[in-house]
């Protein structure tokens, strides 16, 4: 299928778990009756961000991957022929927990999940208390409608992996994420903060020559600000859709998968690779004193 119409949810989260699976699975019923054929929630789309603190209690709120939420999204995803890009706090057994994404066929078969690679450290980003670095590798499935990547929110800053993920055969990446202001930010810092997160994403639509989507949560949250701005990107780097900072809603955009043969013709990055010189890209630093 050339013709891929896709779909990127820009929520804001309640505290309760139950409300925000009500609430994305309106979404997805949305979606579906507008003709979406793969939609994308945002990371960790069942809670508020809470590793915003660090804080034991928060455990609570992870679940086996696939488990009950999976079980409910694939009866959604058949009944609607939809592949679901689910993001979730998985539990893998006691005491050890990733930031995991779930991949559902239209069929309603689960295909496989992701587990977040490079995990952020900063202030009211504490995830390295929460969540182990995944450990599945970067992965790309084979849906109905196409092959697709998800990496999730801090991986969208790494080159390698858009490009790793690229070459194993995708031609959508889907980045569900979740980021924002602090309160005590400039307003200076914040716009280029947001520029530097879409012109990153961007670029990598372009030097891999694949549709590029990044579906962000929206709203205040205690003293973090998430600035929606979910957008798809074409290989060519054209902006297709952009949602706006603050409002929830539902982005669609259609991607044509013969554009990527296309400027993949017109700019060969991955002919003109040079493979055999690329060794020292698994070292930590090269420039030790």
């Amino acid at each position: 299928m050339e013709n891929v119409r896709i779909a990127l949810v820009q929520m804001k989260m309640a505290k309760s778990p139950q409300k925000n699976l009500k609430a994305a699975s309106q979404a997805i019923q949305r979606a579906a009756r507008q003709g979406a054929q793969v939609i994308c929630l945002p990371e960790l789309f069942t809670t508020e961000y809470f590793p915003r603190t660090e804080n034991k209690s928060h455990f609570r709120f992870a679940e086996p991957v696939p488990g009950p939420i999976t079980e409910r999204m694939s009866e959604l995803a058949r009944e609607h022929e939809v592949v679901l890009i689910l993001p979730l706090f998985e539990k893998r057994t006691r005491g050890l927990y990733h930031n995991t994404a779930c991949v559902i066929d239209a069929d309603g078969r689960y295909l496989g999940k992701y587990r977040k690679m490079h995990i952020p450290d900063d202030p009211h980003f504490y995830e390295k208390y929460y969540f182990a670095p995944g450990d599945l590798g970067f992965q790309v499935f084979k849906t109905r409608y196409a092959k697709i990547g998800v990496l999730i929110c801090w991986d969208q800053w790494y080159p390698e992996a858009a490009r790793l993920t690229t070459l194993q055969g995708a031609e959508i990446i889907f980045y569900p994420t979740a980021i924002g202001w602090m309160s005590s930010e400039p307003k200076k810092n914040r716009g280029l903060q947001r520029k530097a997160w879409k012109n990153t994403q961007v670029s990598h639509a372009v030097t891999n020559g694949v549709f590029v989507a990044a579906a962000n949560r929206t709203g205040q949250e205690k003293n973090l600000t998430f600035w929606g701005s979910s957008f798809v990107a074409a290989p060519d780097g054209e902006i297709l859709k952009e949602a706006s900072l603050k409002r929830e809603g539902i982005l669609y955009a259609n991607c044509d998968l013969s554009r990527i043969g296309q400027i993949r013709q017109e700019w060969p990055f991955l002919r003109d690779r040079r493979i055999d010189a690329y060794q020292s890209l698994t070292s930590r630093y090269l420039a030790d004193a």
